[in-house]
């Protein structure tokens, strides 16, 4: 059942068409159709493709009134079916990493689509950024722009069990905040969720070279530390007299060179107060006053520095280089499946997944 299953889902969403802002485009020799979404309120506009639930483009103004794009990525929404570096991608059914490729449930061991050596990474080589979403609600602008994604992953896909119903919401609030929620529900079968929105940020302008010089603060007293394929030891580290110290804010670049190839870890986010939502991270960058604050539901956050970044041909025909952008995945603890001492993924059947993310953008002058 499950094959027949995995071939449904396959089949349903075999082909693409385009779509530039609400309006249809269809490739004659497919049936299924890409699109282009456009959020606007004031200077204040997102662009997002179905394909993998995208963030394609974030435009704001700096403290000069210039309008810049702050996220790295391609002009066209069919440049992101080659893409292998996730720019903008709602990832799962699990982000990050799951070591071996495999997990234990209930006594029932699941082999998982290995895609990174012998282990699974961001939902294996047909991730949810790489599917054909739904467009379930689309209002361009007005009080409250939004765009609401769904996607149904069959029992089965990549190895993991059970369908899962998946709605992924973007809306802009106020002026320039940014909300998305992600939701996931378990049909019939528990099976672990992860779902992260994997932006690379570039304060200055995606253009504009690399993040060395953006002041970052990160919320967090301890991370997870990784072995040699990144995949955590299971232990709980503090970041005092590390170079994962972000609690005070300071450079990427001020510490980046103390480690081999940059920032790839997971943060345990603090949480002293027990709230739901915390305050997860901040970025400023100095020169053209752009401040992000991230708030978020979740356990813990992916701080990636675009390391591995080689001459990846962007918008504009900018080629993104090593560092030219910044991570903030928040996510569940990578290999949760694996470590019965961090917060459990599963989600059980009746039960609801839900991760709440919230950008603030404003200006420092």
């Amino acid at each position: 059942m499950a094959k027949v299953s995995v071939l449904f889902c396959f089949i349903i969403f075999f082909s693409f068409g385009f779509v530039i802002n609400g309006s249809f485009f269809e490739d004659k020799s497919k049936s299924h159709k890409v699109g282009v979404y456009e959020l606007k309120k004031g200077n204040f506009s997102i662009k997002l493709t179905n394909w993998g639930a995208t963030i394609m483009s974030v435009v704001l103004p700096d403290k000069y009134g210039e309008l810049g794009d702050i996220v790295l990525g391609f002009d066209s929404p069919k440049d992101y079916k080659n893409d292998s570096v996730y720019f903008g991608a709602t990832v799962g059914r699990v982000a990050n990493r799951i070591g071996g490729a495999k997990f234990t449930l209930n006594g029932i061991t699941y082999k998982l689509v290995a895609n990174e050596g012998k282990n699974m990474l961001h939902g294996g080589p047909k991730g949810f950024s790489d599917v054909l979403w739904k467009v379930k609600k689309y209002k361009k602008d007005g009080h409250s722009p939004h765009l609401v994604f769904g996607y149904k992953s069959c029992d089965g896909e990549e190895g993991f069990p059970g369908d899962l119903s998946v709605t992924v919401s973007y809306r802009i609030i106020r002026d320039t905040h940014l909300s998305i929620i992600m939701k996931a529900k378990a049909l019939d079968k528990p099976t672990p969720v992860n779902l992260a929105q994997h932006s690379y940020w570039n304060l200055g302008n995606h253009n504009s070279g690399n993040i060395l010089s953006e002041e970052v603060q990160i919320f967090a007293s301890k991370y997870t530390p990784v072995d040699k394929d990144l995949i955590p030891t299971g232990k709980l580290e503090s970041v005092k007299g590390t170079p994962f110290d972000f609690l005070e804010p300071h450079t990427v670049g001020s510490t980046i060179s103390k480690l081999p190839n940059g920032y790839d870890i997971n943060y345990v986010v603090d949480d002293e107060n027990g709230h739901k939502v915390k305050k997860v991270a901040v970025v400023h960058d100095k020169k053209t006053g752009r401040v992000m604050e991230l708030f978020a539901n979740q356990p813990g956050v992916q701080f990636y520095t675009g390391n591995y970044l080689k001459d990846v041909k962007g918008k504009d025909g900018v080629v993104y280089k090593a560092h030219a952008g910044l991570c903030l995945e928040t996510q569940d603890f990578p290999d949760a499946v694996n470590h019965p001492s961090f917060p459990s993924s599963i989600v059980y059947p009746g039960k609801t997944y839900k991760h709440f993310m919230l950008y603030k953008f404003s200006i420092s002058k």
